[in-house]
């Protein structure tokens, strides 16, 4: 065939698009296994993380199966299905469900004796989905941990929930008022408390120049922990909460 022709510049072409497509394929394929661990080991890192056990990747999964004694699935009411796997529900896609068919994962830790309940998150930032963990001490109340994580907010700006720093500010924050009332935690500027010293006023200091993404921070927190009330109330009879 000549090689100057259409013809051979047309055939030549599919056939780079037919061995760049099959390998991609083959590629893609290959690697799936390897992203899909490193995917759950993430999400291991994470849990651990909001409760005091920060791990390399290769440890996650070996300190998740020693500290995490429980994973559930929570029915609106309180109840568990004992038919869904809590860990590999994604918040992402169940979120769009009604709420009624909705099932909240919820973690339960036992670290030293101590129990804490690890809650996923998921909200709106300002250009895309925010999300995170946010663990409960024993009292159902205190936070022992957060850690969130964001698609595409604002470096240097609403990229800044990420940070060591913020994440902090949660520690120790109650999420529910003297009378029991879900109230959650704040994301405020100028909350006359900015180095975060007061941990009976249910907010934390914003970060500057991020207002929208604060308030998703604020909004997914509460509207997510709202969820697990009938729960708690159902296995701490003692605990006087108000939905």
């Amino acid at each position: 065939m000549n090689r100057d022709s259409n013809a051979y510049t047309f055939l030549f072409a599919a056939a780079m698009v037919l061995v760049v497509a099959a390998s991609l394929a083959f590629a893609a394929t290959s690697l799936k296994d390897m992203q899909q661990a490193n995917v759950r080991q993430e999400k291991m890192q994470n849990i651990l993380s909001t409760i005091g056990i920060d791990v390399e990747r290769a440890e996650a999964e070996a300190k998740y199966n020693e500290y995490v004694k429980e994973a559930l699935a929570l029915k609106t009411d309180g109840t568990v299905d004992e038919n869904t796997d809590a860990f590999k529900i994604n918040l992402a896609t169940e979120t769009k469900k009604p709420v009624e068919e909705q099932r909240f994962p919820l973690f339960v830790a036992d670290v030293e004796g101590e129990k804490y309940y690890v809650i996923p998150l998921h909200g709106a930032g300002l250009w895309n989905a925010i999300w995170g963990y946010i663990s409960l001490k024993g009292d159902i109340n205190t936070v022992k941990g957060a850690v969130f994580d964001h698609t595409g907010e604002t470096a240097g700006l609403g990229a800044e929930i990420t940070t060591d720093w913020f994440q902090e500010y949660f520690t120790n924050e109650k999420v529910f008022s003297e009378s029991g009332e879900l109230v959650g935690i704040t994301v405020l500027k100028g909350n006359n408390d900015p180095d975060g010293n007061d941990k009976d006023d249910h907010e934390v200091d914003a970060i500057s120049g991020a207002t929208i993404t604060g308030d998703g921070v604020t909004n997914m927190i509460k509207e997510r922990l709202g969820h697990y009330l009938p729960y708690f109330k159902k296995t701490n009879s003692s605990l006087a909460l108000n939905q």
